[in-house]
């Protein structure tokens, strides 16, 4: 009869590895290649999300700058947290022209929300993003990730979308 062997986090599928796991073996390989190589192996939509976020300059937080007062989840890993993964759908609100009509507080309030619920390492994923600061703790930079993911369009992305313009007066709809 097999034994059974207990997996190491290294091994876990996509979504049962932390975002915060995917970045720090990116940060630790040696090379760009490594780095390239890694990227597009855990390619993800809510990781490109994330890194489109801080790297793009034409995306402005619509949170404070600075310091997020939070309190982290201390519940053991596996247990009471939402991940990234599922989350990042909802990052638009924090963004100018995502969700500008919510109010300022309640934007804040949700963003407070959504760190406290998730794991404390992607939670301080989120605060460094809304700043641009994800390279100070991990050692991921715009050329890296524009060679691993090359269908990422950069900039203007601080134009509104074409539903949200006013249509001129004098253009008249096909009937």
């Amino acid at each position: 009869m097999p034994t059974a062997t207990k997996s190491s986090r290294k091994d876990l599928p996509l979504p049962e590895l932390l975002l915060s796991e995917v970045l720090q073996k990116v940060s630790n390989a040696k090379t760009k290649v490594e780095k390239i190589k890694l990227l597009q192996k855990f390619n993800s939509q809510a990781l490109r999300t994330c890194l489109i976020w801080n790297f793009d300059e034409s995306i402005y937080s619509n949170v404070p700058e600075g310091e997020v007062p939070y309190t982290p989840n201390d519940a053991p890993l596996g247990t009471d947290h939402t991940r990234l993964w599922s989350e990042y759908k909802g990052l638009y609100r924090f963004v100018k022209g995502g969700a500008d009509k919510l109010t300022r507080t309640r934007r804040e309030n949700l963003f407070i929300q959504l760190l406290e619920n998730l794991h404390p390492d992607e939670a301080e994923i989120v605060a460094l993003i809304k700043d641009g600061g994800l390279q100070s703790k991990y050692r991921v930079t715009r050329a890296v990730v524009e060679e691993a993911f090359p269908e990422i369009t950069w900039g203007k992305r601080d134009e509104y979308p074409r539903a949200q313009q006013p249509i001129p007066q004098n253009v008249r709809r096909n009937a």
